[in-house]
């Protein structure tokens, strides 16, 4: 099977390519190697997959649209994952257009790449950010989400909603996983637990919000790993049972799901970094500060929908992920 994964040389991209790679697959990876954060970590990341005859890099935008086709025209993927997108729900308040450049324009691409190319199956990205003002919790794929809270959780909503227009007028198989708070080895330095690692080794304050009442689904790298590829094995077809008087959010009468991808063991922030504290041996120095607009107070994952499905189980604890990035961390720092 030929698979196109978008944001090849990302942290969740990177890490999905290898599996694929392993499973024997033919891979064509794209990535545009932008400088959000240092690109030589994503150098790094790309060394592993070129080890791979069967791996394919191209350095591009899925904004380019000749570029996006002639992917599809001359590697004819069977199937397709989404994962480039412009990163980050405080960022999106700085440079908005970015988010709808990548998030949604390109992923138009990938679409009509799909589309005319009768791709078997595209699982895309989405994120557990669009559960936004909702305060029902567990967070479930089955209840509305309406009422994102940052740019970035609005664009991710409308590719779901862009993905069910496709499944229902050109009957592509879709399926959007709810990813929440992705973390582990290869890592985004933007992401909290990169950042409050170099800080405390640092002796430098780490900032903390909402003064660290945040909880947080904390999941795994290889438990969503687990979820892509469980995903991307089952494509969706029409739920014979949905009511259009009484619609189901995460299913359709067209082929199209949409899964959340967690832990389903929500953690306080205190505790991640007195995990963190503990696999480092060293104590944080902590700056708490208010809730910063766009942020999410709380996020728990119903998985239910998934585990019934396709039997999907997330296996690593929180205090276990943490010591493993910081044992990769400090390997890969020379630390």
């Amino acid at each position: 099977m030929n698979i196109f994964v978008t944001g090849s040389a990302g942290f969740i991209g990177s890490e999905l390519c290898l599996n694929l790679l392993e499973r024997g697959s033919e891979v064509v990876g794209i990535d545009n190697h932008n400088d959000y954060y240092d690109p030589s970590l994503k150098e790094e990341r790309l060394k592993r997959l070129n080890q791979y005859s069967r791996y394919t890099h191209i350095r591009g935008d899925l904004c380019d649209h000749k570029k996006i086709e002639k992917i599809f025209s001359d590697f004819k993927p069977g199937k397709v994952v989404n994962l480039a997108a412009q990163a980050g729900v405080r960022y999106s308040l700085k440079n908005p257009i970015s988010y709808i450049n990548s998030n949604v324009l390109g992923f138009v691409n990938i679409l009509e790449g799909c589309r005319h190319y009768k791709v078997d199956h595209l699982v895309y990205a989405s994120t557990s950010s669009i559960y936004g003002a909702n305060t029902s919790i567990p967070f479930s794929e089955h209840d509305n989400a309406n009422h994102p809270l940052s740019l970035y959780a609005a664009s991710k909503k409308s590719n779901e909603l862009l993905a069910h227009s496709y499944s229902h007028l050109y009957q592509v198989p879709t399926t959007g996983l709810r990813f929440f708070t992705v973390y582990g080895p290869w890592g985004r330095p933007d992401m909290a637990l990169f950042k409050f690692t170099k800080a405390i080794l640092d002796e430098q304050p780490i900032d903390v919000f909402n003064y660290g009442k945040h909880t947080r689904d904390f999941t795994y790298i290889d438990d969503v790993i687990k979820g892509i590829v469980q995903s991307l094995d089952n494509p969706p077809s029409p739920d014979l049972n949905w009511n259009s008087l009484d619609p189901d959010p995460a299913t359709s009468n067209a082929p199209w799901r949409i899964y959340n991808v967690g832990n389903s063991k929500p953690t306080k922030l205190t505790d991640y970094i007195n995990a963190l504290e503990q696999a480092l041996n060293k104590k944080a120095k902590i700056n708490f500060l208010p809730l910063q607009p766009g942020d999410v107070q709380d996020t728990f994952a119903d998985i239910s929908f998934i585990k019934q499905r396709l039997d999907y189980s997330p296996s690593t604890s929180v205090n276990e992920g943490v010591l493993k990035f910081v044992d990769w961390y400090m390997d890969f720092y020379k630390i």
